[in-house]
């Protein structure tokens, strides 16, 4: 019941600073495709299951937001090399 009455609030304050339906949708969109695609490191299959919608769809909004997939990938992190140590004879 907690997330029904926050998207309440939400949905009060939009209505009341003038927001269109259009502009709210938009917003809701490109966080839940932000969030989701950190979340999935770029991932843009795993991200479209988690938000129920086909890859192809994930594709268009991404570029309808201009947002790039790629820049949500964490690079892993490169091994630290120490140095052999030489037994001494």
């Amino acid at each position: 019941m907690e997330l029904h009455q926050a998207f309440d609030r939400l949905a009060d304050h939009l209505v009341g600073n003038g927001f269109f339906l259009q502009e709210a949708i938009e917003i809701l969109e490109r966080t839940l495709i932000t969030r989701t695609l950190e979340k999935t490191r770029g991932n843009q299959s795993a991200a479209s299951k988690r938000l129920g919608i086909h890859r192809n769809t994930l594709q268009k909004k991404l570029v309808e937001y201009q947002l790039e997939a790629a820049s949500f990938r964490k690079k892993p992190g490169r091994a630290v090399r120490r140095p052999r140590k030489v037994s001494a004879a």
